[in-house]
């Protein structure tokens, strides 16, 4: 009797508990239809402006330095060097003195030649001195002809030996010009390959010293064949530009396309252009790699944020903000450069683009700007 009790009560617990149930979710379902459809979430996006502005039509390269000029010191002469008037590595100028070698040898052929000039005019102003006396005395018929003939003669031989020791005195002074070796051009010069007392001659292999020509120097780098057409234009006109820029670093040089190759190379389509750079800073090393820009010319076009730019199936798209609204507005993107891609069509210009956010966002979706970073 006890146990029937028990279930009893337990039953009549249950069903409370139950009507309980229903009387609460029956009120909270009402409370939800008294309040009405849920508010669209708004999205927070950043934006930035849709800019017709003039834009480079470039061309981006890896180029290489090299010198407009290079020489390689070396002797022309057998001797040995007697000084050396530069520190290496240093900046020379046009002119300036490099190497000074051993001249004396040259300096006593020098005298010997000296000397043989000097023998000959004096022979030559006796024989003159009997072709006049001899040319006296025929007229009062005291001698021959012959005598005349010989005396005229020996002057015509001393005339042509005297050349000749003028020849060889000249000679020498080359030789001797050899003896100082001077800068040819303005640049930097290498360290010296031969210290004082070294005996060089011209057959030597090695250089004594090479000076590069600093300021200005060639860039070389190579462009596809498609842009050789525009380039020429631009070349024709003076548009055309060369910007080099050192990896890793900020500094670059300005300057403008020197040649064209007369050539495209048949196995990669590119042609070799190469770049004259003023460099007065010496910015630019011989041998090193910069980027290259080749700016062909510019235009006129609309511009956005190349983070603006999404891609789908059906191409590349943007999102214009309209009446807090995002649109998906399709576009088409000529190139991009430096972050920014140009739009050729899909865009007029002064459109309130996103360039954050676009995760959440479809069409019609309501969005709100928010403020930019510090420093943005």
């Amino acid at each position: 009797m006890k146990k029937r009790n028990l279930i009893f009560f337990a039953g009549l617990l249950g069903v409370a508990a139950l009507a309980a149930f229903v009387t609460r979710s029956s009120w909270m379902g009402g409370g939800a239809s008294a309040q009405g459809p849920q508010r669209a979430r708004v999205i927070s996006v950043a934006l930035a402006k849709a800019e017709r502005k003039s834009v480079p039509v470039d061309v981006d390269s890896i180029g290489t330095v090299t010198p407009i000029s290079s020489v390689a010191l070396k002797s022309r002469v057998e001797t040995t060097i007697v000084s050396v008037h530069f520190a290496d590595g240093a900046k020379v100028n046009e002119g300036d003195l490099l190497f000074t070698l051993d001249a004396r040898q040259i300096d006593a052929q020098i005298e010997q030649a000296e000397g043989m000039l000097a023998k000959d005019q004096a022979q030559l102003e006796g024989a003159q001195r009997d072709v006049r006396r001899f040319s006296d005395l025929i007229g009062k018929g005291a001698t021959t002809q012959v005598n005349l003939d010989n005396a005229k003669t020996q002057a015509d031989i001393l005339i042509g030996s005297i050349k000749a020791d003028q020849a060889a005195l000249d000679n020498l002074k080359v030789q001797k010009s050899y003896t100082t070796i001077r800068a040819p051009f303005s640049g930097r010069i290498s360290a010296a390959n031969v210290k004082v007392g070294n005996f060089v001659r011209p057959a030597d292999l090695a250089p004594l010293a090479v000076i590069n020509q600093m300021a200005p120097v060639y860039v070389t780098f190579a462009i596809p064949q498609r842009v050789l057409v525009d380039l020429r234009d631009a070349m024709a006109t003076g548009r055309s530009k060369v910007i080099a820029t050192i990896p890793g670093h900020q500094r670059s040089e300005d300057g403008k396309v020197a040649m064209v190759e007369n050539s495209v190379d048949s196995t990669t389509g590119m042609v070799t252009v190469r770049g004259i750079m003023n460099n007065e800073n010496e910015s630019l090393w011989p041998g090193i790699l910069v980027n290259t820009k080749l700016v062909i010319r510019t235009e006129d076009a609309v511009t956005v944020p190349t983070a603006a730019v999404q891609r789908s199936q059906n191409g590349n798209y943007v999102f214009v903000v309209k009446d807090g609204k995002a649109h998906v507005q399709p576009v088409d993107v000529s190139r991009t450069f430096q972050g920014i891609s140009v739009v050729a069509t899909g865009l007029s210009g002064g459109e309130d683009v996103i360039v954050d956010g676009q995760l959440l966002l479809s069409e019609g979706t309501p969005v709100a700007p928010r403020a930019p970073k510090a420093g943005a």
